[in-house]
């Protein structure tokens, strides 16, 4: 790799994904002499939380970084205190859906899928961790079916055997890419469930951002991130850890049809960004 970079001779080197990239990339801007990016779009020192000589290197990678940029301001103020005795600050570069995530007819999206056309559905897609509070889903809907027992709860990836068997519960496993807008489109409410965690304060759900982008409703557990992705609204979101509140806006949400969310930006106008960024550091 390091071979191959000084043939190539970058002006930037730029980490992002996890802990180990920031890293890394910080040693390989250092051998080569060019300027350091480092992005970050969730609180990465979560991933690993007891591997703290990693924590360090990170924190390091991004104090000495001359662009830094996190997916929200939550996260940004906390990569700031590795950067406290420098000017330059961490800036905001949100996230947005790829631009396949559109609104789709429902029914299409349902005959796509194989799914049952006039049961209220609502999905759920993710990782299942403690740090990202996904048990909960099934207690909510197990809740919500009291009123509503014909909904379904629709279920991407590989979620844990007992949410599979759980009453209500379809299953579709992994899905090709192509799939996914189809997934968002098929669902009259999607689900976006986080916990008080060290993942989850810091977290900005791809999930909600491309629910938004097709205009599916949506409940969201209101950590202070997902608060800013949708304006405050109020009307989805239910208190971090509150499953019977949660229920109760999962029926409410359930009639809303197609929302008008806050605009989300193209990828092209965040790329301009992110360039005007490297543009200023010269």
């Amino acid at each position: 790799m390091l071979a191959e970079a000084r043939e190539f001779k970058p002006d930037w080197i730029i980490g992002c994904s996890d802990t180990w990239a920031g890293w890394l990339a910080y040693r390989l801007a250092r051998r080569l002499g060019c300027s350091l990016a480092i992005d970050a779009y969730d609180n990465f020192e979560s991933y690993m939380p007891l591997n703290f000589p990693l924590h360090m290197m990170w924190r390091r990678a991004v104090a000495a970084a001359d662009v830094v940029t996190a997916a929200g301001p939550q996260l940004a103020k906390r990569l700031q205190r590795a950067r406290s005795s420098l000017r330059r600050k961490v800036d905001v570069l949100q996230m947005t859906a790829d631009p396949a995530f559109v609104p789709l007819d429902k029914t299409e999206s349902r005959n796509r899928l194989n799914l049952p056309l006039h049961r209220p559905l609502l999905g759920y897609s993710g990782a299942w961790t403690r740090s990202r509070g996904s048990a909960s889903i099934l207690e909510a809907f197990a809740r919500l079916r009291r009123a509503l027992p014909d909904a379904g709860l629709v279920l991407t990836g590989k979620p844990p055997a007992e949410a599979i068997s759980a009453e209500g519960v379809i299953a579709l496993g992994y899905l090709p890419d192509n799939d996914m807008p189809h997934v968002v489109n098929a669902m009259d409410l999607s689900c976006v469930m986080l916990a008080n965690t060290a993942f989850g304060r810091f977290s900005y759900p791809a999930k909600l951002y491309e629910s938004m982008a097709c205009r599916i409703p949506v409940v969201a557990s209101a950590t202070e991130p997902v608060a800013w992705i949708l304006n405050e609204d109020r009307r989805f979101l239910a208190p971090v850890g509150d499953t019977e509140k949660y229920a109760e806006k999962m029926q409410q949400n359930l009639v809303l049809g197609r929302p008008e969310y806050p605009a989300q930006p193209s990828w092209s106008v965040l790329a301009e960004n992110y360039s005007q960024l490297f543009a200023n550091t010269r």
